[in-house]
């Protein structure tokens, strides 16, 4: 299997990956990134990163990931924000491949860790993670402050 890093010039694809996400994920109507803030996020400000698996030289799955950090390993770790192989490749072993190259990028990186969440109601996708050794995190509760929210504690005094 064939992997190569996202470039600039790979911005609309990678929207494509991302609108193809969202729509399995029924979430189509919360994507709002732009080309723009994809370039600047991902390539000006490099704050995540994207491998694509390829089947004869074509983009046929993706991974985005980005360092977050571990204050109890003292190290970072790699957070996998999206994964998604395009339904006609599934089940040929991309979806794998992408999390191996994860784990080795992670391994190379000196990473103490490879994590990622996943919707409750994606049966498949937890037998695939479940099938790689994967532990599901049941004593954690995600928790998230977006928006107005988000804007509104920042403007907060102590």
């Amino acid at each position: 299997m064939d992997y190569r890093f996202a470039t600039r010039e790979d911005t609309s694809l990678i929207m494509e990956f991302v609108k193809e996400l969202a729509i399995y994920e029924k979430m189509e109507d919360q994507v709002v990134g732009t080309e723009e803030l994809y370039n600047e996020w991902l390539f000006d400000k490099q704050k995540a990163e994207v491998i694509f698996a390829l089947e004869d030289g074509k983009e046929v799955g993706f991974a985005l990931f980005f360092h977050n950090f571990s204050t109890f390993l003292g190290r970072a770790g790699i957070y996998l924000e999206d994964l998604f192989v395009k339904p006609e490749y599934r089940g040929k072993g991309y979806g794998k491949g992408l999390i191996t190259k994860l784990a080795q990028i992670a391994v190379e990186r000196g990473c103490g860790r490879l994590e990622w969440w996943c919707l409750d109601w994606n049966k498949p996708s937890i037998d695939f993670y479940l099938s790689l050794g994967a532990k599901p995190m049941s004593d954690w509760t995600v928790y998230r402050i977006t928006g107005e929210t988000l804007e509104n504690l920042a403007k907060a005094r102590d």
